[in-house]
């Protein structure tokens, strides 16, 4: 059971980093230093779910794993902001894409080939 906390971790932190990364920008007339002050303060909050994210799933899952993990997350953490925050949906070819990726991540999470 403990093998699946990066799971839920590492979403989170990829939620809220993309908050970090994108969210300043439904304020564009605030001032760049307050974006990057308010964005750091988010970013900090990540880390404290991203690192015991990883140090928990170093016990039960390879490095490559545990970043494929945090790259979809973070692509679904894209989608889920991008969409609620600016209405902008996936199109097909994003879609597609993100299949593609998909299929990457069940490859590293295969027993090695060979």
């Amino acid at each position: 059971m403990l093998a699946l906390v990066p799971f839920v971790l590492l979403a989170g932190s990829n939620l809220v980093m993309n908050l970090a990364w994108y969210g300043h920008l439904k304020a564009p007339h605030r001032a760049l230093w307050l974006a990057v002050l308010l964005s750091w303060g988010l970013a900090f909050f990540e880390y404290c779910l991203a690192v015991p994210a990883n140090r928990i799933g170093a016990r039960y899952w390879s490095l490559a794993q545990l970043k494929t993990m945090q790259e979809v997350f973070s692509l679904l953490g894209f989608v889920v902001v991008a969409w609620l925050l600016f209405g902008l949906r996936p199109g097909w070819s994003q879609l597609a894409g993100f299949v593609l990726i998909a299929a990457g991540a069940a490859l590293i999470f295969r027993a090695p080939l060979g």
